[in-house]
């Protein structure tokens, strides 16, 4: 069965000589990986490797088998050229950063088209900004909404807010209770859209608090979540 769908890319592995395993996110069938023969190699293939570059916004043909682990595509076409995402040195590592926490995260073969598109959206954003160091913070936080655990802000003039129960509260309870400049960050980008974020000024040190916190909450959250590889690279970059 061919199937088309528009797909955010997430990863992508060498295999042989010649071949990829590419891990998508499709708008029409959730996440979906890829056995691209001879990619490497084959010049005058309408799928192109440069094509599957992290985050990339592609449309593709899929030849669709149920309960085949590795499927194959026809074609693929460009549905963005970003402008500086992939050439921009503070955001390619952003860009490698969160397709590491979207891969880690994304693990149902389900479609979920409204948080698709949340990622094509806040991504084409991103492409066309300036102001952009605190991006990944707001797209993680936003992104909890998705994955089942954004924070109840229900009783936000509470003075901790708890982790692990996603939830503020007016009493310090354990490790996971955060107070200071964490949750007053915290609190400021529950009430930011992605257009005002320039207007949150904080600086490195406190950018690199503010994520940490975000990681264990999704630590706390999902199971199988681990920190990206790529946070040591993130960090020196914006440092």
């Amino acid at each position: 069965m061919l199937i088309t769908t528009n797909a955010l890319v997430l990863s992508k592995l060498k295999y042989n000589d010649n071949d990829l395993i590419v891990k998508c996110y499709t708008q029409q069938l959730g996440i979906v990986s890829f056995l691209l023969r001879g990619i490497l190699k084959n010049k005058k293939s309408p799928t192109k490797a440069a094509y599957f570059q992290p985050l990339s916004l592609v449309q593709l043909t899929i030849v669709y088998k149920e309960n085949r682990s590795l499927q194959s595509v026809s074609d693929t076409k460009m549905n963005h050229h970003y402008a500086s995402l992939h050439s921009q040195v503070l955001k390619s590592a952003i860009v490698m950063f969160l397709s590491e926490v979207l891969a880690s995260t994304l693990k149902e073969e389900e479609p979920n088209k409204t948080l698709f598109s949340y990622l094509e959206t806040t991504l084409l954003w991103l492409d066309e900004q300036t102001d952009f160091s605190n991006f990944h913070l707001l797209f993680m936080l936003n992104l909890s909404k998705y994955l089942g655990f954004y924070p109840d802000t229900g009783a936000m003039h509470l003075p901790y807010f708890n982790l692990s129960e996603g939830k503020f509260e007016n009493n310090l309870h354990g490790d996971y209770t955060i107070s200071g400049h964490n949750l007053t960050l915290l609190k400021q980008l529950l009430e930011t859209p992605f257009d005002a974020l320039s207007a949150v000024k904080i600086n490195s040190k406190q950018r690199q608090s503010f994520l940490n916190m975000l990681l264990l909450y999704f630590e706390l959250h999902l199971g199988s979540f681990k920190p990206p590889k790529s946070l040591q690279i993130l960090n020196q970059v914006f440092n």
